[in-house]
């Protein structure tokens, strides 16, 4: 089988390395680069890359800016790696379509976890037992990450498609936040509620009146309810 690809994107040697070497042992193929635009010539010529870890503070394009333009014609998953704990850097992150935001300094293990589960959720590892998950004119294919909405695709990023995949395996439960959280972002978040509001927000857009599925329980979080 071949291995996935992951692009390491930091302008740190030291860090790239480090990075590399927990990924190589789990069996993934690493390719670095130091800056931005290195990073997009990587991007442009590799069709076939799985997942981009990418720093935010780098020479000649920055990690905002790689992030914007790789958005522009692919969902590939993007955990991005930055020295600030700004909370107002990590929105920025979302709203910009990044599915992972770690400070530094990190743990590799978790890094290399979080890698797993995110590249597990869009389809590209082994461990989704159902292919399809349907509910009240929803429909999911997870192995080619694909949602309609009574026959009509719709785009959702990773991070939307996994909150709505979460909400149909869990309908009818009261979510909390940080249940929500855990789950679908796959480690403990010492935020506020923004972060899944705003995914929320966006989630319920996207999918026109099924949006009304989504009930918010005040003082709780969420609940997916087909009427």
């Amino acid at each position: 089988m071949e291995r996935l690809k992951i692009l390491v994107v930091d302008d740190e040697s030291r860090m790239r390395k480090l990075v590399r070497d927990f990924l190589v042992r789990e069996d993934y193929e690493v390719l670095e680069a130091g800056d931005g635009e290195e990073a997009l010539d990587i991007f442009y010529k590799e069709k076939n890359i799985a997942l981009i870890i990418l720093d935010i503070m780098m020479p000649k394009i920055n990690g905002w800016d790689v992030c914007r333009e790789v958005r522009e014609t692919s969902k590939v998953p993007i955990i991005m790696l930055t020295a600030k704990s700004d909370e107002s850097d990590e929105l920025t992150g979302f709203e910009l379509g990044v599915d992972e935001y770690i400070s530094k300094p990190f743990s590799p293990k978790i890094l290399v976890a979080r890698v797993n589960a995110l590249l597990r959720r869009s389809g590209l590892t082994a461990g989704n037992d159902e292919k399809f998950v349907e509910a009240g004119g929803i429909k999911m294919d997870k192995t080619a990450h694909l949602v309609t909405v009574d026959g009509r695709p719709i785009e959702l990023s990773i991070k939307e498609f996994e909150l709505l995949d979460y909400f149909m395996e869990n309908q009818g439960i009261a979510l909390s936040r940080e249940k929500i959280l855990n789950n679908v972002w796959n480690y403990d978040y010492f935020g506020d509620a923004r972060t899944i509001d705003t995914h929320v927000k966006k989630l319920r857009a996207k999918i026109g009146e099924k949006g009304e599925y989504i009930k918010t329980i005040w003082g709780v979080g969420y609940k997916f309810i087909v009427e």
